[in-house]
């Protein structure tokens, strides 16, 4: 599965990597605005969670809140893409991803002139992790593979919370089942369904 026309149009793809995020001010307005900004609104809500912080020890720190709102927003993406009458939220809901990282990126001070360069980084960031939470759950052992992909991406590639690596990747597993659940309307009115970390029990062994 490829995600609608965020590839080679706009951020992704194999002639894009100098024109990553170049058409994100296009944000589209009125009633499918609002409720993209609502969809992406969740996705900030569950990534900021002190469960995740606290219990999954990820770092609670500018990249640590950066890619757990990448983990969120590349599942929410991968549910949205293969409804056709959900393509334009998909494309929205990367432009508003965008807009936050820009507006995020002025306000802690990078000048004009570095944030594109910083706006490509993260769009490759984006895009790799997006294609390794993909890559893992499609596994003959997604299990495994997501924990490595977890620890590689978010835990910066320590060892030292094997237990919270694997909780974590019990996590995506539920909140993919959870969202292939959620019927399409709910999504088209804005609603996103993520389950609660803290209900996920502790990986032990």
């Amino acid at each position: 599965m490829t995600y609608p026309r965020l590839v080679s149009q706009t951020a992704f793809g194999p002639r894009t990597n100098a024109m990553i995020f170049s058409r994100f001010s296009r944000f589209r307005r009125g009633a499918q605005a609002d409720t993209i900004s609502a969809l992406y609104g969740m996705i900030v809500a569950q990534a900021r969670l002190p469960c995740f912080y606290r219990d999954y020890t990820v770092a609670d720190t500018v990249n640590g809140r950066f890619d757990l709102i990448v983990l969120h927003l590349a599942l929410a993406l991968e549910r949205l893409t293969p409804e056709a009458g959900l393509r334009g939220l998909t494309q929205g809901l990367f432009d508003r991803f965008c807009q936050d990282m820009d507006h995020n990126l002025r306000e802690m001070g990078v000048g004009d002139l570095k944030v594109p360069q910083e706006m490509r980084r993260m769009g490759e960031a984006f895009y790799g992790r997006a294609h390794a939470y993909r890559a893992a759950l499609s596994a003959a052992d997604a299990g495994q593979a997501l924990v490595a992909t977890v620890t590689r991406n978010i835990y910066s590639g320590s060892s030292a919370s094997p237990a919270a690596a694997g909780r974590l990747a019990a996590y995506i597993r539920a909140a993919v089942h959870d969202l292939k659940g959620q019927e399409t309307a709910a999504l088209a009115a804005g609603t996103l369904r993520f389950p609660d970390p803290a209900a996920i029990p502790t990986v032990t062994g």
